[in-house]
């Protein structure tokens, strides 16, 4: 455990109105990863903020039917957090208006995407080059909304060119109530190993709440990066893949709550099913059974699920089929899969 146990904390948008996000141990916001079904997993395992896929603030998409499906409504799971997308102050403000509408309580803008096809718009993380334009969308959402606005960001645009300090610095003074800080640039992708340095300097430059992120995959790799940073939180982004139940083996140690015990092997089987209805359910059965393969690809290496098996798995057609194939190697025991 860190030195002092990790402790809850509260955000406050222009107006007074306050998040509170306890334990401060967030899923990240992830681009087909993050939906409602993963977020409703991880937050009912111990995660203080889930925070939705990222959504493009184009007027144009709004009501696309992928947008449509990455919407929050009252059922989400408090506090309700929207990330959005974008490099307009007009269609940022727009767009932060019409989450809060929708129920949104926290908007985070995204500054941490390295994906080609978002930095080629001049959006995610390749607004890190240019701090003149980050200053105007965040002032712009500051402006438009109440609710505490938060910030997702990388260490830089390159190992030559680490300006997350100042980038934290500027959002202290624009007003924003959080940042989240992933240890590597937009060149290193996702490629590498995270180096939390960078962290440490964001979390010494201003007096904001700053969570770590990156390659956060056990409560020994989680205790180790707080040291480190000295930051108030952590957020976990692919290392919950596979395992939602990360979120409470790590509220367990770092709130000082003791030891916990992850799910038995049927336990997991159990966890899987559950989450693969609630996908059937999200995004209905044409599109939910190709959703489910993913997953089932980042649960299988603990559920001692090999590759043969798992094609089989992916040429199933209905959820019915997936279903029948849960339950029959749900009640087999370990030793029949091939490590």
């Amino acid at each position: 455990m860190p030195a002092t146990p990790l402790a809850a904390i509260t955000l406050f948008g222009r107006a007074g109105q306050a998040v509170r996000i306890d334990p401060p141990i967030a899923l990240a916001p992830m681009a087909g990863v993050s939906d409602r079904p993963f977020r409703e997993l991880c937050h009912a395992f111990g995660a203080g903020l889930v925070i939705t896929e990222m959504m493009s603030a184009k007027p144009e998409l709004h009501d696309s039917a992928k947008s449509r499906l990455r919407q929050i409504d009252a059922t989400d799971p408090e506090p309700r957090a929207v990330q959005l997308l974008g490099n307009d102050p007009a269609e940022l403000a727009s767009a932060a208006r019409s989450a809060v509408a929708q129920g949104a309580q926290l908007i985070d803008l995204n500054l941490g995407c390295p994906a080609k096809k978002v930095c080629k718009k001049a959006a995610g993380s390749a607004l890190m080059a240019e701090p003149d334009t980050i200053a105007r969308l965040l002032d712009a959402l500051v402006a438009a909304v109440d609710c505490p606005i938060s910030l997702k960001m990388r260490t830089g645009t390159d190992r030559e060119n680490k300006n997350a300090p100042r980038i934290a610095r500027m959002a202290e003074n624009a007003g924003i109530a959080l940042l989240s800080v992933h240890g590597r640039t937009r060149a290193d992708k996702y490629e590498g190993e995270a180096e939390y340095d960078t962290i440490a300097e964001v979390v010494a430059a201003v007096r904001l709440p700053v969570f770590a992120n990156g390659d956060i995959t056990a409560p020994e790799k989680a205790r180790a990066v707080l040291i480190h940073t000295q930051a108030a939180g952590i957020m976990v982004g692919r290392g919950a893949f596979g395992q939602p139940w990360l979120f409470a083996a790590l509220k367990a140690a770092l709130m000082g709550q003791g030891t916990y015990t992850p799910p038995t092997r049927a336990e997991q089987f159990s966890i899987m099913q559950q989450q693969f209805e609630k996908i059937y359910q999200h995004y209905g059965e044409a599109l939910g059974i190709r959703i489910t393969r993913k997953h089932l690809g980042w649960y299988a290496p603990a559920l001692l699920i090999d590759d043969t098996e798992r094609a089989v798995f992916n040429q199933l057609t209905l959820p019915a089929e997936q279903r029948d194939w849960l339950t029959r190697h749900a009640n087999q025991s370990a030793p029949n899969f091939p490590a």
